[in-house]
């Protein structure tokens, strides 16, 4: 059962690889990039812009990314966490305990999730199956503004501006309706 799983998701995304080979020009190449790269680790620092904190909330720790869907995000300050996505399932480690949760019970998060794995997997059909895809720039230096296509997510999240530099991403921003966002400024590791 585990083998046909693996399998139908090897096939899956070596399927969504193909297609981001067929898109022409930029997009099509900084997909194809970004799809080659199979393995990154970056530290990064992330803010949060909240109308009630006259600050921004800012934590700090590394990001991992091992292709073709596995993500995660240790943070070291200001609490110790790591989030671990693996497949469909994310496992939370906060104060000594673990909780796992299937992304499948919880389908708002999924795009937020998708934003970030499916752009570091270069995975062109699952990013305008679930967002509204603007590609600004080239394929050295760019932007993705990705809108949320499924309204009960829109009615949350305005956007997510994701930025980077061939098949390295610099930043994510996550703008809310409400005028609240979180900026994740990455940095690779030297």
């Amino acid at each position: 059962m585990i083998r046909r799983v693996s399998a139908s998701a090897a096939l899956l995304l070596s399927s969504a690889a193909a297609l981001s080979q067929q898109v022409p020009g930029e997009l099509g190449e900084l997909m194809r990039q970004l799809a080659a790269r199979r393995h990154g680790e970056v530290s990064f620092v992330e803010q949060h812009f909240l109308k009630l904190l006259k600050r921004p909330a800012e934590s700090y720790g590394e990001l991992t990314y091992d292709a073709p869907d596995r993500l995660e995000k240790r943070t070291v300050e200001p609490k110790p966490e790591t989030l671990t996505l693996a497949g469909d399932v994310l496992t939370v480690v906060r104060g000594g305990r673990s909780r796992a949760l299937d992304l499948k019970s919880y389908p708002t998060l999924a795009p937020f999730i998708e934003s970030i794995r499916a752009t570091l997997a270069g995975d062109l059909p699952t990013l305008q199956r679930l967002f509204t895809v603007d590609f600004a720039g080239t394929a050295a230096r760019w932007r993705l503004t990705l809108t949320p296509r499924d309204a009960q997510v829109a009615k949350t999240v305005s956007h997510v501006r994701i930025e980077g530099a061939g098949s390295t991403l610099t930043t994510v921003e996550i703008v809310e309706t409400d005028g609240d966002r979180s900026l994740m400024t990455l940095r690779e590791h030297p």
